[in-house]
Order: C-alpha cells, then sequence, then structure tokens
C-alpha cells in the first residue's frame, strides 16, 4: 500500500519552484544574519567590557579625594564631605582601619554596594587587579582598589573605583537594534533581488515547460533552440530535443510496421485464403465422389500439393525471419564464395534450363568462367586439364569435407602496406556461416529470375578488396531494375514495389527481409544498384578471414573453381 504525504509535504510539493528557490535563499540568508548577530553581540561586549576595565588601574591610582571631596581634620581623623559627583564611575574611600568613610557618584541604573569594610590586606591581595562588584537594581560594576598616603593625619587610607557596564550594554542594546534593522532592509532587498533572478532566470525553463505542454497536446515538431552545452537548462534542452527525435523516428518506425503488417496481413490472408478454397474444393469434390478415375485423381491431388507447398513457403519465410530475430549467434567459420557461386549457378541452371549463366571471378586474371544451361559435356580430369585458376578435385573434397565450427576467429586486421590506388588480388575467403550465405545466395538468385525476363542473362561476380577488407558476390540481372526512389524501401519486412496479390509477381515482401537479417547477423551488408545497360545489381559483402583464421587447406590453391571440371 503507499504512503500518503502528510499535510507539510502535500504543501511543500504544492508551492512552485520559484516560491522554492526564493523562499530558501531568503531564509538561509536571514538564518545567517541571525547567527551573525548573536555571535557578534557577546563578542562586541567583552571587548566593551575589556575598555571599562583597561579604564580602571590608571583611574583608581590616581588621588581623587581632593577633586571630590572636602577634607578636614577633626579630633585627629580626616572627614571625608562629598563635593562633587563624577558622571561615570564612583569613589568610595576607607580609612587605614579599613572602615568605609565615604562614597560619591551618579548611576540611572542603581548604585554599587561597596563593601562596609575594606582592611589594608584585602587592598594588598587586590593589587592591580579588577574585580566584579555588585550594585541595586541587578546593576554590575567592575572596581579596583589602591592604598594612598593619609591627609594630616599621616596614616594611609584606601581609594576604590566602580565604573557601571550599564554604558556596554547601552552600546550593545544600538548596536542590536541597528543590527536588527539593516538585516530587516537587507533580507527585503535581498528576496526581491533573488525573485527577480529566479524569474529571469527560470525564463528559459517556462520555454521548456510551454514546449513541454505543446508536445503533451501531440505537437511533436516542437524542438527547443537554447542548446549551450555549458549550462544545466541547454544540457536539458539537447536531451529533449533527442528524445523527441528518437520518439518521432519510433512512431514513424511504428506507423510503418503497422502499415506494412497491415498489408502482409492482407496479402497473407489472401495467399493462404486460396490455397486453402483449393484444397478445400478438391476435398469436397472427391467426398463427393465428383472426382473419379485414377486421372482426375492425380489431377487433384496434383493441385493440393502445390497449394500446399504455397502455404508452406510463406511459413517457411515467415519462421525464418522469427528465428534470426532471436539473434541466435551465428556459427562463424572461413569461407570460400568461389564454390558457393559456382553451387549456385549450377542449381539455378537445374531450375531454369533456358537461363544463361556466367560466372565471374575477379580476384584472378582469367575472371570468366562461363556456365549456361545448354546441355554441355563435363570434361573429367582425364579429358581436360583443369584451366588456370581452377581447384584440384582434391582440394575440392576437402573444401566439402571440412569440419564445422562454432567458434569465431580471432579477427587480426588486414595489412595496408601495398599500394591502395590499384584493387589487390586476394582470394575471397570471408568469415560467415556457409548454410546462410548460400540461402542469401539462393534467394538473390531467384528474386533476379523472377524480376527478369526468361531469355536475359545473369552473372554471379566474386570479387574480394583487401583495402576494405570485405568479400563480396553479386547477383546481376538484366531487367526493368529498382528505381531509386525505393531501394531502401526493399529491404524492409512485408514491403513490396508490386502491390498485386499474386505471390508469382508480387511475392510475400520476405525474401528480401531474410537476407538482409542474415547480413545483419553475420555482420555484413547488401546493397542495390543499377546494372549499366538497364537491371539490378544485388551486392553482399562479408569481412575477409584473416590469414591466421584460414584453414591451411584454402590457401594451398588459390584459383578459381571451374565447374566444367567436376
Amino acid at each position: 500500500m503507499a504512503h500518503k504525504p502528510d499535510a507539510v509535504t502535500r504543501w511543500w510539493r504544492a508551492i512552485s519552484l520559484r516560491a522554492k528557490v526564493t523562499g530558501v535563499t531568503v531564509a538561509v540568508l536571514a538564518l545567517g544574519l541571525l547567527l551573525a548577530g548573536i555571535g557578534t553581540v557577546p563578542i562586541l561586549r567583552n571587548s566593551l567590557v575589556g575598555n571599562i576595565e583597561a579604564q580602571l588601574p590608571a583611574l583608581v591610582s590616581a588621588d581623587l579625594a581632593p577633586r571630590y571631596f572636602d577634607m578636614t581634620l577633626e579630633d585627629g581623623r580626616t572627614v571625608y564631605t562629598p563635593r562633587e559627583s563624577p558622571r561615570d564611575f564612583f569613589v568610595a574611600i576607607y580609612d587605614g582601619e579599613g572602615v568605609l568613610q565615604t562614597t560619591t557618584g551618579n548611576s540611572a541604573n542603581g548604585k554599587p554596594l561597596f563593601p562596609s569594610t575594606y582592611t589594608l590586606l584585602d587592598a594588598q591581595n587586590a593589587g592591580d587587579g579588577v574585580f566584579p562588584l555588585a550594585g541595586t537594581e541587578g546593576a554590575d560594576f567592575r572596581a579596583a582598589v589602591a592604598l594612598l598616603p593619609g591627609d594630616g593625619d599621616g596614616a594611609l587610607r584606601i581609594q576604590m573605583v566602580a565604573m557601571p557596564l550599564d554604558y556596554a550594554d547601552r552600546i550593545i542594546s544600538q548596536f542590536f537594534g541597528i543590527y536588527i534593522t539593516v538585516a530587516l532592509v537587507t533580507i527585503l532587498i535581498a528576496a526581491l533581488l533573488t525573485r527577480g533572478l529566479v524569474t529571469l532566470t527560470f525564463r528559459r525553463l517556462g520555454q521548456v515547460e510551454s514546449t513541454a505542454m505543446s508536445i503533451a497536446k501531440g505537437d511533436f515538431s516542437q524542438r527547443l533552440t537554447d542548446l549551450e552545452p555549458t549550462t544545466e537548462v541547454g544540457r536539458l534542452n539537447t536531451a529533449i530535443n533527442t528524445m523527441l527525435d528518437r520518439v518521432d523516428g519510433s512512431l514513424a518506425q511504428r506507423d510503418r510496421t503497422v502499415q506494412h503488417m497491415r498489408r502482409f496481413i492482407g496479402d497473407a490472408s489472401h495467399e493462404l485464403r486460396t490455397p486453402l478454397v483449393s484444397v478445400r474444393g478438391y476435398a469436397e469434390l472427391y467426398r463427393m465422389g465428383a472426382i473419379k478415375g485414377e486421372e482426375d485423381t492425380a489431377r487433384a491431388m496434383e493441385r493440393i500439393e502445390k497449394e500446399a507447398i504455397r502455404m508452406g513457403v510463406l511459413v517457411e519465410d515467415l519462421l525464418a525471419l522469427a528465428r534470426l530475430d532471436e539473434e541466435r549467434e551465428p556459427e562463424i567459420e572461413a569461407l570460400d564464395l568461389r564454390p558457393i557461386a559456382r553451387d549456385a549457378a549450377l542449381d539455378l541452371r537445374a531450375a531454369a534450363p533456358g537461363r544463361t549463366v556466367t560466372v565471374i571471378d575477379r580476384t584472378v586474371e582469367a575472371p570468366l568462367i562461363d556456365v549456361t544451361t545448354r546441355p554441355t559435356p563435363i570434361a573429367t580430369a582425364d579429358q581436360a586439364p583443369a584451366p588456370r585458376g581452377a581447384l584440384s578435385r582434391a582440394t575440392l573434397g576437402r573444401l566439402r569435407r571440412r569440419p564445422r565450427t562454432s567458434a569465431v576467429p580471432q579477427i587480426t586486421g588486414i595489412d595496408f602496406t601495398e599500394a591502395t590506388d590499384v584493387p589487390v588480388r586476394t582470394p575471397p575467403i570471408v568469415l560467415g556461416e556457409e548454410n546462410k550465405v548460400r540461402q542469401v545466395v539462393t534467394n538473390l538468385l531467384g528474386n533476379a529470375r523472377r524480376f527478369s525476363p526468361g531469355d536475359s542473362p545473369l552473372e554471379i561476380v566474386v570479387d574480394a578488396d583487401r583495402v576494405r577488407g570485405t568479400g563480396s558476390i553479386s547477383i546481376v540481372d538484366h531487367g526493368e531494375g529498382i528505381p531509386p526512389q525505393i531501394r531502401d524501401q526493399i529491404f524492409e519486412r512485408f514491403w513490396r514495389a508490386d502491390t498485386s496479390r499474386a505471390r508469382e509477381t508480387g511475392g510475400s515482401g520476405l525474401g528480401l527481409a531474410i537476407v538482409a537479417s542474415i547480413m545483419k547477423a553475420l555482420r555484413g551488408g547488401v546493397a542495390v544498384s543499377e546494372t549499366p545497360g538497364g537491371g539490378a545489381t544485388f551486392t553482399i559483402t562479408l569481412p575477409l578471414a584473416p590469414s591466421r583464421a584460414t584453414p591451411a587447406h584454402l590457401l594451398e590453391d588459390t584459383q578459381p573453381i571451374d565447374p566444367l571440371t567436376l
């Protein structure tokens, strides 16, 4: 169960950020001024009391009796009669026996309570020191004593001087009043300045707020302009703009995916419905007895089988994409692209006897190898010597029998010490998974065969670029080609340039998507360009295998394979 905030928390959360910053700043300033004032008062009072105590020794050492008293001698004793009262201190006179004779002084805050007796021993013990002295009405005094010679009788007398501390208290009161006034004025001015500065500073946050409100209403085209990277607001604006760009991209991708998915669902539904209707129709005809005889039954079974094959191809395409989405780590090994191209040409000759297929190996001086679909006698090793660039039968056998491995070879890099202004002749041995690479080539050949005239030739070009560190196979057709504006879309899933629902023309839109997914998994690439003279050229590239990752049997003979010698 979620804990509900208390009243103070709810009140604090309800206050705006500007008010919070202003209030906290002013509160901290007020607290600082208060602490400064409280800490200054005792220091200042001690300083004032120290000044008073510093005056007492000099004042008490002077003979004050002749100035403030009339002194007469009666019966051998000196009688002191006050004549004038000092305003800033009090004076007390003691005779030689320590008896208080007289006092004088004036103060509005009470009088000191002089002791009635103060002996010579007490005066000697006090020396030049200053000691506190209580007073009436709670007043505090500081006092000092001195021994002075008597007048006429020859005896010593004791003079005690006391100074009130009300002067220091008055200064402290005045200081505190002035300080409080100045502090209040300072806090008020600081509050106004802080409010203005916070408002000015948060003006850019106000722009962020207004932009966020516009975005919340659905206007995702809004962008923030203050992108100063040295300020917090600038970094916030940059982060928001980046987030908006990603949101726009995600929404656009979602819309495209939904659109493609809807079209694919329509295509798949139509393509699955048509063969299902056919299968169901033939089954009902057979159940009703309309199909009789072996010839009619064989024809019905043939149609059911073809429709089932059409459904199976679509399901297999979907299953292949689903497996690729699992991002299973491919079994990388060193592959020679030349036998893959040769085998693909042979497979196409078997599937389309009327096609002319040419395998071109650009990695050697004699690059052209004709593989025609017309019946051609296959020469044996004894009848015809292997042309230049052909692998031996034993080498080819080792290629086919070499074990598969799931370990990814350690890539050590390519040597770039040779000249880079001319193509480097190097064998097209790449890193990849053989079955996946063969599937890609088969898909591209099927795509070229479907979208090019039946009598037009096809070329399979094998190449390697040591400078870039890639090997490639290109499928070249001479059909209608692919317009530049849709070349970036043909590798998307569920996308078809032909919007018809017949699989024979438009397909399911998954073949090239499977190619792109496989090449991504193999850390390669696929691209399409225009064939000179018309048509499309699909090129797949894979990273070259470094020399230490290439098996020794692949390096024994680096010549191209001629399928006619097999």
